[in-house]
């Protein structure tokens, strides 16, 4: 028997549905948006958080025993993976995996922006195996050759994002701690090998599909690392935070701070805050949605990413209705597809990040025809694709929260017994227990959920007016295509949230 976590009530559906279309009318209504204001709160200078700040920037040990901590336990997956139980919800691989660090990954980035990337143990391992740092030396064992230009996008990520999407979903690595425990270490060995060919950290930036999914997301965190002084940083000649020093490497993405407008490519390592010689980098506090909105530029790789992740976060949740395996199932009779449905579920994928991306682009082109093809298609193509970035994020937030909130209890059991040994499946009667040991209540899931919903249309309706200002500035009622699309898209992922969905395992 499947068991499955209730959808969101309707009342919520109605709240929200009620809040996107006065929001949508108003939108059209309204006059020219007014200039944002950029207000910020510079940690390292507030009272309450400066301690802290100073803690984790005076030295490096701090991190590095975080780093610690994080390489044991990842271990401790591998380990698990390789010799315990196989059965996934009673395995240590699959339950920290995929119900603990996937699930809560994305609600980190919701506060701390992309701070897993800087105790990240795939590249943890990669440095200690190519650059160890001892006690006397640092040595360095990469032939540091330059990364090829076709690799100096973001397309092998997105590459690299649909193929585990299509691992972890159809071949069901999430339910296998084996699998689990050896895709784990196909990502330590893809760091190693980038790390051991090319300078500075290539993996990081160019291929990792975890750590771009948290860069771009983190374009709407309220943390971000940047110059107090802009003067201090124009003066500089020496350029520590990109070269580093003597006691410090380099910034493993090469990004310079004195011309740093966004969180995308940023890894939070700090080597920027202890290497500047004028102290003169901090993080500091900011409006989620003003980066998204004002701040970032991306290139044609990088919007292609954006409509990737909001198409590939709503086929997560789509094959976690009940239904889903129900059309897998009657796809395959019609195509002759047996076994595992590999085939059937490769086509229901590529379906499902086409369709998005179809809509997507019909909306730019109605847009420019609308608007007398003032700017051109691949302008407005690029310019106008933040809009989904809220809307990927909130509902991939809101999803995982389902999955960390009902499926993250009885952790402390797994803990105790890691490798799952002589323990049976869950019963009937566990699962239904998981029901009523939330971590928080089904009320307060719902409110964060319905609340998160109205959120992400409210930040994709901020980008929609400013940028559509910008690129177009006497649109007014004829940018109605772009917000037909934001309504189509989270009205759909309200509907994922209301039905029920499968557990994982």
């Amino acid at each position: 028997m499947t068991m499955t976590h209730p959808g969101l009530p309707d009342l919520w559906g109605y709240l929200v549905w009620g809040f996107m279309l006065v929001l949508g009318l108003w939108s059209l209504l309204a006059g020219t948006p007014h200039d944002l204001q950029r207000r910020t709160l510079n940690l390292k200078a507030f009272w309450l958080t400066r301690p802290l700040v100073q803690f984790f920037t005076r030295s490096l040990w701090p991190l590095r025993l975080l780093k610690l901590a994080v390489v044991i336990l990842f271990l401790l997956v591998i380990v698990a993976g390789l010799y315990g139980s196989p059965i996934a919800e009673r395995n240590l691989a699959t339950v920290l995996t995929w119900n603990i660090w996937w699930a809560g990954l994305i609600v980190s980035v919701f506060f701390l922006g992309s701070v897993w990337c800087a105790v990240c143990p795939w590249d943890t391992l990669a440095g200690w195996l190519v650059r160890p740092r001892l006690w006397f030396a640092r040595i360095n064992n990469s032939l540091d050759l330059k990364v090829p230009r076709y690799l100096r996008s973001v397309w092998p990520a997105l590459l690299m994002f649909i193929g585990l999407t299509w691992l972890e979903l159809g071949v069901g690595v999430t339910t296998s701690p084996y699998a689990t425990a050896l895709l784990s270490l196909l990502m330590v060995v893809l760091a190693t090998l980038s790390m051991a060919l090319f300078r500075n950290k290539a993996f990081c930036r160019y291929i990792c599909p975890v750590g771009r999914t948290v860069g771009f997301y983190s374009q709407l965190a309220p943390v971000e690392l940047r110059p107090i002084d802009a003067g201090v940083c124009a003066a500089c000649t020496t350029l520590e935070c990109y070269n580093g020093s003597d006691k410090v490497d380099p910034c493993p993405t090469q990004l310079v701070m004195g011309s740093l407008t966004q969180n995308t490519y940023c890894t939070s390592c700090g080597n920027c805050v202890r290497s500047c010689p004028q102290q003169n980098v901090s993080w500091r506090l900011r409006p989620p949605s003003y980066e998204a909105v004002a701040d970032a530029r991306p290139h044609w790789d990088e919007a292609w990413f954006m409509l990737g992740l909001l198409a590939l976060t709503a086929f997560h949740g789509l094959t976690m209705m009940p239904f889903w395996e129900q059309w897998m199932s009657a796809f395959a009779q019609e195509i002759g597809d047996s076994g595992q449905l590999l085939a059937s579920f490769s086509i229901g994928l590529f379906l499902s990040l086409l369709l998005p991306v179809l809509l997507y682009a019909l909306t730019i082109f109605v847009l420019q025809h609308l608007n007398g093809r003032q700017v051109g298609f691949r302008s407005l193509f690029i310019g106008m694709v933040f809009i989904t970035l809220p809307l990927a994020f909130v509902y991939h937030l809101a999803h995982n929260l389902n999955h960390l909130v009902r499926e993250g209890v009885g952790l402390a059991e797994v803990f105790l017994n890691p490798l799952g040994i002589g323990l049976a499946p869950l019963s009937m009667a566990e699962k239904h227990q998981r029901h009523f040991d939330m971590l928080i209540s089904q009320d307060a899931l719902f409110v964060i959920q319905g609340l998160l919903m109205m959120f992400g249309f409210w930040l994709a309706i901020k980008v929609l007016r400013h940028r559509g200002q910008r690129l177009l500035p006497q649109a007014g009622w004829r940018m109605l295509p772009v917000l037909v699309f934001i309504i189509a898209v989270n009205g759909f992922h309200l509907w994922l949230l209301m039905q029920p969905m499968v557990m994982r395992m």
